[in-house]
């Protein structure tokens, strides 16, 4: 099937064209950009014209960083979204388990709230849950999913007790000797992971509904940015049924691995079924407005408090020669400036040892606190650092007040990285956010706080830089700059229609811009307006 679009501003994203009067798609690839004569005179006579009627058209947005199987499972939980006080909180979960006849015993997972948003200032306990669910065991996951709470009954079937260790890394809320229920980190995680899933059937349906949502924001390529071992069966039904049409890149840890070393082969070296393994990922520290985020110096109003890190120097160490061992690349979650500075000492022990770094490409995933004075070394080191950017926005005010003016001011860095050279991508870390590139496109070019305050003036970048991060850039982290992330001849036809030009709006219209329409590999996946918005994918 071919295409022909003009009558519109087509943005290629290419340095030598960056626009062009038309487009051709053939077979899911561009067949031609430019003048549009030339592209005309290439259609053949069943062409489809496509009149863009004076909209954009430009490559889709793609996902350096986010959760896939979180979000997608977040059509199965207790949104906590909104919720100002532990009572919200109570009654959102008896809501649910009435309106979804939920039978006693049965799990019950919330999330999404955030306790710097709550009257009590402070995370809810078992207590509070107990009471609101007595009869089942409950789940709360925290708004930047690296905290939550859990209540008796939840401890109780997890076989938690207060002689149960915490692991390294990680923190359990404790008060007179006795479990609040309040875990965070490693501990939280490893907890976590333990909850049963719901049945495959729900899973399915909710990776459906994913994908629409992501499919309605633009973006055809996303990412599971944390793949255990128990997501594996998961990822391989959903390929064996054909569920996947967004291609989706996951980064695994070491059990993770393994598992789709023995389940998903096929994955290892490409795409099989819109999936593959892209390579590993480790956490070294946690979230700055949750103060689990590892600091150089202390918060604000702090004496020695910085946070702290979830893994040794050797660990880390270890975990990069294990991904150039075996050919991969490695994302390292890191948010402050201290987790930073241990990857970027990591990185150059591992030069020093011989190590192509480039060939790795290795990604700093957050890197909200990354120092200004520690940019040398990531351009050095050949490290992209995927910014947490839309952070401004959602909780600058909140940085504000945790980390001092400065800090807050030169969070995720963009400015000074694009000073430096550095390419950069930029990310929403869904669901901790609605996948929502346009909004982050927007925070990047204005940096301005929920409270209007504006963050750190000369951190902003120019939308055709916020754009990059968000396409060209994303495409070289994935390393796909020969299929995606810009409009030229051979690569995927993976587009996104917009209802206005995001180089010639104003800035501050940049997050108003609809995407009226996403297409992947030459079909239209999403329409606005649409009731399915799914209901144009094409069946492999």
């Amino acid at each position: 099937m071919e295409y022909l679009f003009e009558n519109g501003t087509i943005l290629t994203m290419e340095e030598r064209m960056p626009a062009a009067q038309a487009l051709l798609v053939r077979d899911g690839r561009i067949a031609a950009v430019g003048a549009r004569e030339a592209v005309a005179a290439q259609a053949s006579g069943d062409a489809e014209r496509v009149d863009l009627a004076g909209r954009t058209v430009m490559p889709a947005f793609l996902d350096p960083h986010s959760h896939f199987f979180a979000v997608a499972n977040g059509f199965l939980q207790v949104s906590l979204e909104g919720c100002a006080s532990w009572a919200d909180i109570a009654e959102r979960i008896q809501s649910y388990i009435r309106d979804n006849h939920v039978p006693a015993g049965e799990w019950v997972r919330a999330q999404g709230y955030d306790h710097n948003a709550l009257a009590e200032g402070r995370h809810p306990d078992r207590q509070v849950l107990d009471a609101a669910a007595p009869e089942h065991p409950v789940i709360l996951q925290h708004q930047s999913g690296h905290m939550g709470v859990f209540n008796t009954l939840a401890l109780e079937r997890l076989g938690v007790t207060e002689e149960t260790p915490c692991p390294e890394g990680g923190a359990m809320g404790r008060e007179g000797g006795a479990l609040t229920g309040y875990m965070e980190e490693n501990a939280f995680l490893l907890w976590q992971r333990k909850v049963p899933m719901p049945d495959m059937a729900a899973l399915t349906a909710a990776c459906e509904k994913a994908q629409a949502l992501y499919a309605s924001c633009g973006i055809t390529t996303v990412q599971e940015g944390m793949l255990p071992e128990q997501l594996v069966p998961i990822y391989q039904a959903l390929c064996a049924g054909d569920k996947l049409y967004l291609d989706v890149v996951g980064y695994a840890d070491s059990g993770g691995m393994q598992a789709a070393e023995r389940m998903l082969p096929e994955c290892l070296g490409g795409y099989s079924h819109h999936f593959r393994i892209g390579g590993y990922k480790i956490f070294l520290d946690g979230s700055p407005q949750g103060r689990t985020a590892w600091l150089r110096t202390p918060y604000a109003g702090e004496k020695d408090y910085r946070g702290y890190g979830t893994m040794t120097d050797e660990q880390v160490l270890s975990a990069i020669r294990t991904a150039v061992s075996q050919g991969r690349q490695l994302l390292s979650h890191c948010n402050g400036d201290a987790a930073c500075a241990q990857y970027l000492a990591a990185l150059e022990t591992a030069a020093r040892e011989g190590v192509d770094l480039a060939a790795m490409r290795p990604v700093m995933i957050h890197a909200q606190l990354l120092g200004r004075d520690q940019l040398p070394a990531v351009k050095r080191l050949g490290v992209i650092p995927s910014f947490f950017v839309a952070h401004v926005y959602h909780w600058g005010d909140i940085h504000w007040e945790n980390l001092g003016a400065d800090r807050a001011d030169h969070i995720s860095p963009a400015g000074s990285a694009a000073r430096q050279g550095l390419p950069f991508t930029f990310h929403t870390d869904a669901p901790v956010i609605p996948p929502d590139l346009l909004e982050t496109v927007w925070c990047a070019a204005n940096r301005v706080t929920r409270s209007g305050r504006l963050l750190g003036a000369e951190e902003r970048v120019d939308a055709r830089t916020a754009l990059e991060a968000v396409t060209v850039n994303v495409a070289f982290q994935y390393f796909e700059e020969r299929d995606k992330g810009t409009l030229a001849p051979g690569k995927r036809a993976d587009l996104v229609l917009l209802d206005r030009d995001p180089l010639t709006a104003p800035s501050e219209e940049l997050r108003d811009i609809q995407v009226l329409e996403t297409w992947k590999d030459g079909v239209p996946i999403f329409r606005r307006g649409e009731k399915t918005p799914c209901n144009f994918r094409r069946e492999d």
